[in-house]
């Protein structure tokens, strides 16, 4: 009986709770506000992006391991050092405008982890839709070059801060006047994020990819180029042509018509307001609620 109880014990022994006091809680709780912040504000930027990549090779670590690939697990470990070197200098930038942005701010905001104020819910409305697309195609019937970005889940303060400040609300009338010949803000880009355009004449990045038409411009390689680093729609109205076309996920659509756009647009803000929605339903209704 003792060396039935004894071998109980022993096979057991994994699974008693070890003793926790207020530190370790104390401990858990900073861990959790990191863990939560950095993933956090990963969501936000362009490093989502290479992130996914990296869970990616992770995950063929994990296999790696379980399986126990010698040849596999030696690359790793011996370009682990090499790899965070890169991480790191590839999102410097973010990196220094994430502490820039914590040094701003006081510790008490620091701790509002759950404050509905830091989601970007706002999202572009019916009307916005409408007058999107009115400003676009009556750019496009005079053929006044735009380019209009907008902004989804990856933050565009980067570009942003390139421009001039607008933080105007989404007219047609605004959007003509803004890319308007000769004036002091129809060069660059627009950034709309919600129902305001936020700046105009901001600099994005170049695509540099060869597949696209030698006859497309900087503006049209400026919107994919956009579309290739974040997950932002990109309205680009040709200047020569007239002619209007979109931009996501580094593809470009060209020569589209009035009802086309409008039909992208409404399909972004059904799947944002969906994602929204999720976010906010209560874990306890998710399973019980009646279709």
């Amino acid at each position: 009986m003792d060396s039935l109880k004894e071998f109980f014990s022993k096979a057991t022994k994994w699974m008693r709770i070890p003793g926790i006091d207020l530190i370790d809680v104390l401990e858990i709780i900073i861990i959790a506000f990191i863990v939560y912040n950095v993933v956090k504000w990963v969501r936000t930027t362009r490093a989502w992006m290479p992130v996914k990549g990296l869970m990616i090779l992770l995950v063929f670590w994990l296999i790696a391991s379980i399986l126990k690939m010698d040849v596999i697990l030696w690359i790793f470990y011996n370009t682990i050092g090499v790899g965070i070197t890169a991480i790191i200098i590839v999102f410097q930038p973010e990196i220094r405008r994430a502490l820039e942005q914590l040094g701003q701010q006081s510790f008490a905001t620091s701790l509002r982890l759950f404050s509905e104020n830091k989601e970007k819910e706002e999202r572009f409305s019916e009307k916005t839709i409408e007058e999107l697309v009115k400003g676009t195609f009556l750019l496009a019937r005079h053929k006044t070059g735009a380019l209009i970005v907008m902004e989804q889940e990856v933050s565009l303060g980067e570009y942003e801060e390139t421009g001039i400040a607008i933080d105007g609300i989404v007219t047609n009338q605004l959007l003509i006047n803004i890319f308007e010949h000769n004036t002091p803000l129809h060069d660059g880009a627009v950034i709309v994020r919600g129902n305001r355009i936020v700046a105009a004449t901001c600099y994005l990045p170049v695509s540099k990819n060869m597949k696209l038409s030698k006859e497309l411009g900087t503006r049209h390689r400026a919107g994919v180029g956009i579309s290739e680093v974040t997950d932002s729609f990109t309205i680009i109205v040709s200047e020569e042509t007239g002619k209007v076309s979109v931009a996501r996920n580094g593809n470009l659509i060209r020569n589209i018509d009035s009802d086309y756009l409008r039909m992208k647009l409404q399909e972004i803000r059904k799947d944002k307001t969906k994602e929204s929605a999720t976010k906010k339903k209560p874990l306890w209704k998710k399973g019980g609620e009646s279709k």
